[in-house]
């Protein structure tokens, strides 16, 4: 039997294995460390090659009912089971107690969206008259208008014509898909089509440029919106996804059709669609109103 002096001892030739044979970062065997300390204060004078797994998910919930966010207690239980592979292939432990055992799910961020009367003061407003500007203008509605990302919105060539009602996109995972393109992007489309030559190279194939006549790059996109933003005196800080969220969000809002956005948005799970299902109370309430036979009035 091992008791804590023992388990320190075998910590510290763990530790030491890990600096010599690895050679990982001080930063990163520092991370080990405090997690196999807070291991042994956890396990007490109890023997380490005696540990149970339900001892373990014991000690996981102790740490998150201190406050450990999921991702610390997952950095801790992926060293635990380090220790404990290392243990069992070089000090004879016969099994590794932390095998199967993962930290609690963190939870999901829900990503910020612009509320439909915000999306409508971000793109309505005077016209812009520089090229750039008419530029920014089509970029910024057909972002909004079909849920684009902003990696698919500059990788459009002038070919691909969105204006004309459609447009076939790429997305993660070399999926392709193919989704509408509303009336207000189309004018915006249009009306920059027809001043692109004056800045974009003759031989450029692509539909967005910058101004060097050359595809735009995505962080300039992103530069371009968040500026637009502030000039209509939007406060808060406005990226290409946060209009791919407000298309989805206002889209469910209106329609209630979660497969159909999933489509639109190129998803492969659903699962991933239904984080844009945060309807406001407002929409709730309507639905309830609408819905529930005891929310009628007689």
């Amino acid at each position: 039997m091992r008791g804590r002096r023992d388990s320190e001892a075998l910590t510290h030739e763990y530790l030491d294995a890990l600096k010599h044979q690895r050679r990982l970062s001080p930063a990163t065997l520092s991370n080990y460390a405090r997690a196999l300390d807070v291991l042994l204060e956890l396990n007490g004078k109890k023997d380490l090659q005696s540990l149970e797994p339900a001892e373990v998910r014991r000690y996981v919930a102790v740490l998150h009912s201190k406050g450990l966010s999921p991702r610390s207690l997952a950095l801790a239980l992926s060293a635990w089971r380090g220790y404990f592979r290392w243990l069992a292939r070089y000090r004879g432990f016969s099994s590794n107690p932390v095998l199967g055992i993962r930290a609690p799910k963190a939870a999901r961020p829900l990503p910020k969206a612009l509320s439909v009367e915000g999306a409508q003061r971000l793109l309505d407003g005077e016209r812009e008259s520089s090229p750039l500007g008419v530029q920014d203008a089509a970029m910024f509605e057909l972002l909004y208008s079909s849920g684009l990302r902003v990696g698919e919105l500059v990788a459009l060539d002038l070919g691909d014509e969105p204006a004309s009602g459609e447009v076939t996109v790429t997305g993660k995972g070399s999926k392709t898909r193919t989704v509408p393109v509303g009336a207000r992007a189309r004018e915006a489309l249009d009306h920059w089509v027809s001043v692109r030559n004056s800045i974009a190279e003759p031989d450029e194939k692509a539909l967005f440029v910058g101004a060097r006549g050359r595809r735009i790059a995505p962080s300039r996109v992103w530069h371009r919106l968040g500026a637009w933003a502030k000039r209509r005196g939007i406060a808060e800080h406005v990226h290409p996804h946060m209009l791919r969220h407000s298309f989805a969000s206002h889209l469910l809002q209106s329609s209630q059709d979660l497969r159909a956005v999933q489509e639109l948005l190129g998803h492969a799970s659903i699962s991933t669609t239904q984080v844009y299902t945060h309807l406001d109370f407002q929409a709730l309430a309507k639905v309830y109103d609408a819905a529930h036979p005891r929310a009628k009035k007689k």
